[in-house]
């Protein structure tokens, strides 16, 4: 009895009520192999048996019908069963419907364990968070809880909404956000995500997005939505099985009649038996439910790697893949910059730095921040005035009456002011003072671990193209680029030169081909936009981003994007096999079943066999293992620039 709990243990109600009901029907049809041929009892006893096992797939049938769904595999199972006892092989219509439900069982509990499987990994929802509101800790439902609140997250916990560690440090548990299975160190100053869970200390976090718009409510809003968006594959079998399914329907009814009319001999009885084995093999079980399970599972596999796909569509589109075009900053370097040089020219350094960091204050960007970072000290607003920013030049600002010009060499060029070229690794920011040029500060960014082996294996992946597009000077960007082995670089690109760019690279792919891109900014939202396949980093990458792209990258890892590549190849390889298999063995079996070469033992084979060997094979699509980095790049450090 342990053994059959244990089984049974894994079955939904559903499931157990027709296990209970195939067994009683096997168990009543074997009682009929032994009973007298006389009294009409074998004829008794397997209608008995039949009513048992397959009275439910009679009723679909007619509840179909009754709303106008005539062709489907119940409809196909009912009437090649019911037309075998008109004929006479009553144990055969038994056996039939004995072992297509046995298959439909197996389907069942093949889905089941998929969606299971999926819905354990994207079980990362907070039921509950302990915020402090009026000195005391209160447990709340997360969407009730605002900005700038303060919550606990104690040992054990799922962290419940984004937010900014303040007090405390700890290990997070993130495998079921990012697919990292190496806990992940936090401590008073950094970002947190919810749906990680708190391993050890206690945690105060400050909130910084309402529930609706945090990393977990958007995964479980992508994954939900996934299955909406339907691959050419998907949409393919759709479309076959409304047409094969009436055209089957006719060819078996053609062969029941037709041949007993044209050909001297033959007898009604003989044709019908085999236009119910053409029935019986015509079911387009295997194909109908093992191609989006496929699917199902390639999206399953890759959110357990830590790529989130927003379709099935994507999926498939992606393993046509020939270009990749990257993003710099954030995507394949770090974007935390320090400042690393500061080299005055008539004034000293604290000065240089002094003035670059207020006319520089107003600035979100990345170099803007570390430049205050640097200067450490408070900047007061109302030293500066008139600040001005030239759209991926710099910034121009009056601080205690001096004229501040900082940015790239192009704005020093605007303003006639002579600046000699500098072959230097990072971003140099000019600073100008009432026109006269005062020096400039290099400011370095650090490469991915994971970049250099990430663009290797794309490329041994078979693109044709990786190519970087930034906004970075020449010499930074063609030295990242060289570092990392891509094959193009464009350098010192406004945000609508991207655009153009990636125009070009479109001339540059097979027609069946597609391009991807990969980017984290506000800026790169319409070339994610606009490519065939955009994928955004996902983890600290911007929301615009996230929202624009059709995959995202959950860990910010390069090398996830070799991931997902494999992932949508392996998926795609799945879908074909099965295709060509269930198609190949239809054919074959539906060609010998007209013939009389078959009998309902094989048609059984033909169908339920099919489909299970179909639903194994889609089921490989939901195991993934990632190859990861080398340790030679995981221990490299680059500084360089964006």
């Amino acid at each position: 009895m342990g053994i059959w709990n244990k089984i049974l243990k894994n079955f939904t109600k559903k499931q157990k009520r027709a296990l209970y009901h195939i067994l009683a029907g096997a168990a009543v049809f074997l009682a009929g192999v032994f009973v007298p041929d006389r009294y009409g009892l074998p004829l008794l006893v397997n209608i008995l048996a039949f009513l048992i096992v397959g009275l439910d797939v009679v009723k679909k049938a007619v509840k179909n019908i009754s709303r106008g769904q005539v062709f489907d595999e119940n409809f196909l199972m009912a009437i090649a069963t019911i037309g075998a006892f008109f004929v006479g092989e009553y144990s055969e219509g038994v056996a039939v419907m004995l072992f297509y439900q046995v298959g439909e069982l197996f389907q069942s509990y093949a889905v089941n364990k998929s969606r299971k499987s999926i819905a354990a990994l994207m079980d990362i929802r907070p039921d509950y968070a302990n915020v402090e509101r009026n000195g005391e800790l209160i447990t709340v439902d997360p969407e009730e809880i605002g900005i700038d609140e303060i919550i606990v997250v104690k040992p054990g916990e799922k962290v419940p909404l984004d937010g900014i560690v303040i007090e405390g440090n700890s290990s997070l548990d993130t495998a079921a956000l990012t697919g990292e299975s190496v806990p992940r160190k936090v401590k008073a100053g950094q970002d947190i995500l919810s749906g990680v869970i708190n391993l050890n200390g206690v945690l105060r976090v400050q909130v910084t997005k309402p529930f609706g718009e945090s990393t977990v409510a958007k995964i479980l809003d992508l994954v939900e939505n996934a299955s909406s968006k339907k691959s050419k594959s998907e949409n393919f079998i759709t479309k076959f099985a409304r047409y094969y399914t009436p055209a089957v329907v006719i060819a078996a009814l053609i062969l029941a009649v037709l041949p007993p009319l044209i050909f001297p001999g033959a007898h009604f009885s003989d044709w019908i038996h085999r236009a119910l084995i053409f029935l019986v093999i015509s079911c387009p079980c295997a194909l109908v439910i093992s191609i989006p399970l496929s699917f199902f599972g390639g999206i399953g596999g890759a959110s357990k790697a830590g790529v989130l796909v927003k379709g099935s569509n994507y999926l498939e589109a992606l393993s046509q893949a020939e270009i990749v075009v990257f993003d710099k900053t954030g995507t394949l370097t770090k974007g935390t910059f320090q400042v690393t040089e500061i080299c005055p020219e008539g004034v000293s350094k604290e000065d240089l730095l002094r003035f670059a960091s207020y006319a520089e204050s107003y600035s979100n960007h990345p170099i803007s921040q570390s430049l205050k970072q640097a200067y450490g000290l408070e900047i007061e607003n109302s030293k500066i005035e008139d600040a001005e920013e030239f759209s991926g030049k710099g910034v121009k600002a009056i601080v205690e009456g001096t004229t501040v010009y900082a940015g790239n060499r192009k704005l020093m060029l605007m303003q006639s002011i002579a600046v000699d070229e500098r072959d230097l690794i990072g971003t140099i920011v000019h600073v100008a003072l009432d026109g006269k040029y005062a020096g400039y500060i290099l400011i370095a960014d650090e490469i991915k671990e994971d970049a250099k082996d990430a663009i290797l294996s794309i490329q041994q992946l078979g693109m044709k193209r990786t190519v970087m597009l930034t906004g970075d000077n020449k010499e930074t960007g063609e030295a990242v680029a060289a570092e990392l082995g891509l094959n193009e670089v464009y350098t010192e690109l406004l945000p609508g030169d991207k655009m153009e760019k990636m125009e070009e690279l479109f001339q540059k792919k097979s027609e069946k081909g597609k391009l991807v891109y990969v980017g984290d900014g506000i800026n790169d939202a319409p070339v994610l936009t606009r490519a065939d396949i955009g994928i955004a980093m996902g983890a600290l990458g911007a929301d615009a981003a996230i929202e624009a792209a059709d995959i995202v990258i959950m860990t910010d890892e390069p090398s996830k994007i070799a991931d997902a590549l494999r992932i949508s190849r392996k998926t795609l390889g799945i879908v074909r096999q099965n295709i060509i298999f269930a198609l190949g063995i239809k054919g074959l079996f539906l060609i010998m079943g007209a013939f009389g070469v078959a009998n309902m033992w094989e048609a059984v084979f033909a169908d339920v066999g099919v489909s299970v060997i179909a639903i194994l094979n889609a089921m490989r699509a939901l195991h993934y293992q990632s190859a990861g980095i080398s340790e030679r790049n995981r221990s490299a450090r680059l500084r360089i620039n964006l």
